[in-house]
């Protein structure tokens, strides 16, 4: 038995969903599973039994599984433990929830659900999961026949909570002797002999398919080492095949070696000339390139000196504009006066056509103070105009008066209209509350009728098919019983033939001389004689035994027969006489009821909201018929108020805007006048000033003129160079100086001028010498990877034949043993000595075999001091040879077990559960326990001994077995690295895997 992966939900302390990966864990062979006390650590293990037995061990099983949930779950999560598992070789997932109080999907409380229980079957050919069943009963049986164990045996042997494994040691001999038949199911040895035959036959078969496979290595390895191997004359089977065979392979690795080292120094010297072939060829690419640089510098100063008169010239050009550019500030200085002179002169004369008539031909202070005069008469127009604003707001607020009397009348008639149709709307919505209401009442009713009646069917179903289980099983019986009474009567006719004849067997055996067994006589002149139809012992036996069978099979006919007879009484009782088409019929008319009631008891609630939305409608609309009353009186008021401060604005307008058509009007007059008077004063001041600015950047010109060389100030713009002009002839000069110095540097290169006195390069034949060398090392490469590529192949070919010849000797081995087994179990083996059958050695030997295997580990916890040993002596009444003692090699003497100490109790038990799983799971009809939890007990162990048990449990991976040790030990987290961490808080706990 290997666990795979554990899934739990809402589960003891795990509030929240849960995975734990077995074969993650399993890896290292060796794994912790610990956390705080209370964390939940035993609950893991509790899960892994309520998944395979519907239960947990000891005291924590009660209550139907209800308190297994987890009191830190949501109210909508459900408890389920899933457990995936391989078990006798098949890959299984089992899934249960036990009962839950859930909460009601209507309405407040909760309601049970039941327990359910799932197994399925993974088919690897489609890689699909099979349902097998959803039976409790049926899967508990399933699971407890695949395992051989019960729920309290399978704890003892596999989970081994808190030590419950010393009640083993400590148990009598039947006690034992149960576990143990369970364990290996000894009923299975009455064909040992015949299995133990076939399985030497097959492992014959495995021998000559390994050999054959082998040759077919063998023949690879040729084939990649062409002339380097010969292959043995030996056929599949042969002994001596695959010595010979990596013999072979042996010398053809070596010749490929050698090969490869012939190859690799080919390639180095293929090497070593590609570096000197590309040597040269680099010499002469750097000779080739400074004779062409030398060559280009001599081109390049030939050039410049053509071009000398231009660049005197331009040069020449440069100086006049750099004088020009002292100049440049006094003409930009004249240009922007004499720009700014003619604006202003423009803007005063625009200024001057917008003023009136008598202001035309004002100076710039007369127009200033006719600016003064028009803004002053413009501030005594500010009170007039706060009052026509204010006209502006009054006749909008009488208007909106209006529009809310006119709403309010609207209002007023709808909210009537709608009122007068309450009654009877409100009715209508009663009636239909009232019927949602009597639908569920009778939702109710069928439900509760609804349950009975199915059960009732199902009784009625399973009493049909009793009815023809019945039938058949008094046919057989009473064929079984006709039978009998024939093979008894054959007997009887055999036994009365050999009585007939009993005189010639007992003559067979009368010797002359010797007394007869009947009557004494020393002579036997007419001794009785066999004729054809004489029946001996044998037959005899023969007829019985099949007579006793036959007796058997009828018994067990009738128990069967009498079994269904009462099943079908039962299931008579419940259901009736009634058919079942009768009762499928009023089930359905039920199931039809039930759906119509509560298709029309859904509809209470939308019916009780809508009732709601209807009343508060009605309020909303009786409010608001009385805020609209309360609104029109106010309106009355406020019309009054409107009216009197109306006609007091009209009268003050009146007076303050004169001839205009309104105050603004005038305002806005006033305005225009000021902002024209105000901008024509500017004008005429600013023209003033521009003009006399002009007169002096004129006079600064003609000195900046003079001073840089200039006769005249347009002499001077005209040497003035844009920005673009003077880059451009900068970048002449720059290029000119910069290929001077280029030129002269490269002719000054001694390497330059060594190599223009040397001959040309030669690169043709410097470049064929490379490609020659290129292709004489490609070909060495070549050459080297061919032979490496040979050699790994016969090694991997030879380390693929090392390992089948490997994996062929324990076959070997076990051929040998088990045709030594076949004849030890027929009794034909010289080794027999008792010549008695295998069966009745079964128990004895195999707990020889648990304490043995004990012993193995006992010895290495203990320090060599103890030593399990079992006992043929009888225990009272009990089973004989079913004891165990335990050897103490500090006193030599033989006591029992109950004498140990805590601690040595602790893993003297350890010992014996690992030594029982080892047993089991090589014994062939055994159960295979690939996956054991210990819980704790670690604690009362010192570290020496804490070592050496951690030891033995680590060497179980060579077994392929993996062992969880559940402890709160803070040592155990430093020597074992693969762990499960049991993590808690207030939400609940949580798993946390570490180290893998």
């Amino acid at each position: 038995m290997r666990l795979h992966r554990l899934d739990i939900t809402a589960f003891g302390p795990f509030g929240r969903a849960q995975s734990v990966d077995f074969d993650a864990l399993s890896t290292a062979g060796l794994f912790l599973l610990h956390g705080p006390t209370g964390a939940g650590k035993t609950s893991v293990l509790d899960a892994v039994c309520y998944a395979l037995y519907g239960s947990v061990p000891g005291a924590r099983q009660g209550g139907q599984g209800t308190h297994l949930r987890s009191d830190h779950a949501e109210p909508g999560t459900r408890t389920e433990v899933r457990l995936e598992l391989t078990v006798a070789g098949r890959r299984l997932e089992i899934t249960r929830q036990p009962p839950w109080e859930r909460p009601k999907k209507r309405g407040t409380g909760t309601t049970l659900d039941k327990a359910q229980t799932w197994l399925r079957e993974y088919d690897a050919v489609h890689g699909t999961w099979k349902d097998l069943s959803r039976s409790h009963q049926e899967i508990g049986e399933e699971i407890t026949q695949l395992l051989g164990m019960s729920r309290e045996q399978f704890c003892q042997v596999v989970l081994l909570p808190q030590g419950d494994f010393a009640r083993f040691l400590r148990a009598d001999a039947e006690a034992r002797g149960k576990l143990l038949g369970r364990l290996f199911d000894t009923q299975r040895f009455a064909d040992v002999e015949k299995r133990l035959a076939e399985r030497r036959r097959a492992t014959e078969a495995r021998v000559r398919e390994g050999d054959t496979a082998l040759l077919a290595d063998a023949h690879r390895m040729q084939q990649a080492a062409g002339d380097a191997m010969e292959l043995p004359g030996l056929a599949p089977g042969d002994p001596g095949l695959a010595v010979a065979v990596l013999a072979e392979a042996a010398v053809a690795r070596s010749t490929a070696r050698e090969r490869l080292t012939v190859a690799h120094c080919g390639l180095t010297a293929a090497e070593s000339a590609h570096t000197r072939a590309q040597e040269a060829l680099a010499e002469a690419r750097e000779l080739a390139r400074l004779q062409h640089r030398f060559t280009e510098a001599q081109d390049r100063a030939a050039r410049l000196a053509e071009r000398a008169g231009e660049y005197e010239e331009t040069r020449a050009r440069m100086e006049r504009g750099r004088k020009a550019e002292t100049v440049a500030p006094a003409l930009e200085l004249r240009e922007d006066a004499e720009n700014a002179h003619r604006r202003a002169a423009q803007a005063e004369a625009d200024a001057r056509r917008a003023l009136p008539g008598d202001q035309a031909d004002s100076g710039g202070p007369g127009l200033a103070a006719a600016a003064r005069r028009a803004a002053e008469e413009l501030g005594s127009l500010a009170s007039a105009r706060r009052a026509e604003h204010r006209l502006t707001e009054l006749l909008t607020e009488r208007a909106g008066l209006d529009r809310e009397e006119r709403a309010d009348e609207d209002t007023a008639r709808e909210a009537d209209a709608w009122l007068d149709g309450w009654e009877a709307a409100r009715a209508a919505l009663q009636a239909r509350i009232d019927a949602a209401q009597e639908a569920a009442s009778r939702a109710e009713s069928l439900a509760a009728r609804r349950d009975p009646a199915r059960r009732r069917l199902d009784a009625a179903r399973r009493r049909d098919r009793l009815v023809s289980d019945v039938a058949a099983a008094e046919r057989q019986a009473l064929d079984s019983g006709q039978r009998a009474q024939k093979l008894r009567g054959a007997w009887l006719d055999l036994k009365e033939q050999r009585l007939t004849g009993i005189a010639a067997e007992l003559a067979a055996h009368l010797t002359d001389g010797a007394p007869c067994a009947v009557c004494g006589a020393t002579e036997h002149p007419a001794p009785a004689r066999k004729d054809a139809g004489h029946v001996d012992r044998d037959a005899e036996q023969h007829a019985f035994d099949a007579h006793q069978e036959a007796e058997r099979a009828h018994a067990t006919h009738e128990r069967r027969t009498t079994e269904l007879r009462a099943a079908l009484d039962a299931v008579t009782a419940e259901a009736g006489d009634t058919p079942a088409d009768h009762i499928a019929a009023e089930v359905s008319e039920l199931e039809r009821e039930f759906e119509q009631a509560r298709r029309d008891a859904s509809t209470l609630h939308a019916a009780h909201e809508e009732l709601r939305r209807a009343e508060a409608e009605r309020e909303q609309r009786l409010q608001a018929r009385q805020r609209s009353a309360v609104r029109a009186a106010a309106r009355l008021t406020r019309r009054d108020t409107l009216d009197r401060e109306q006609g007091t604005l009209e009268a003050e307008l009146t007076r303050a805007r004169g001839t205009a058509e309104s105050v603004a009007a005038r305002a806005a007059q006033l305005e225009r006048l000021a902002a024209v008077l105000t901008e024509a004063a500017d004008a005429a001041r600013t023209a003033e000033e521009a003009a006399v600015r002009l007169k002096d950047a004129d006079a600064r010109l003609a000195d900046a003129a003079y001073r840089a060389g200039f006769d005249t100030p347009a002499a001077a713009a005209g040497a003035l160079l844009d920005p673009a002009t003077h880059r451009a002839l900068q970048h002449r000069l720059d290029e000119r100086q910069s290929e001077e110095s280029a030129v002269r540097a490269v002719l000054a290169e001694p390497e330059t001028v060594a190599a223009s006195r040397q001959a040309p390069a030669d690169l043709v034949a410097a470049t064929e010498g490379a490609a020659d060398a290129e292709r004489r090392l490609r070909e060495a490469a070549s050459a080297r990877d061919e032979a490496a590529r040979r050699t790994t192949e016969l090694d991997r070919l030879s380390a693929r034949a090392e390992d089948g010849a490997r994996r062929l000797a324990p076959l070997r081995e076990e051929y040998d043993r088990v045709a030594r087994l076949a004849a030890l179990a027929a009794g034909t083996s010289a080794d027999n000595e008792r010549r008695m059958r295998l069966e009745s050695y079964v128990l004895a030997a195999r707990l020889e075999q648990v304490a043995a295997a004990a012993t193995a580990r006992l010895r290495l916890m203990s320090a060599g001091r103890y030593t399990l040993v079992h006992s043929d002596d009888r225990s009272g009444r009990g089973r004989s040879g079913l004891g165990l003692h335990v050897v103490d090699a500090w006193t030599g003497r033989e006591r029992d077990t109950a004498t140990l100490s805590g601690g040595e109790t602790f893993f003297a038990s350890l010992a014996l559960a690992l030594g029982l799983a080892d047993v089991v799971t090589d014994e062939a009809g055994g159960v295979r326990l690939d996956t054991l939890f210990i819980d704790e007990g670690f604690g009362s162990l010192d570290d020496q001994t804490l070592d050496e048990v951690l030891d033995v449990l680590d060497s179980l991976r060579e077994r392929d077995r993996s062992v969880g040790i559940v402890s709160h030990v803070g040592d155990l987290r430093r020597r074992i690295h693969a762990q499960l961490e049991v993590v808690k808080d207030r939400t609940g706990s949580s798993l946390r895997r570490r180290g893998v």
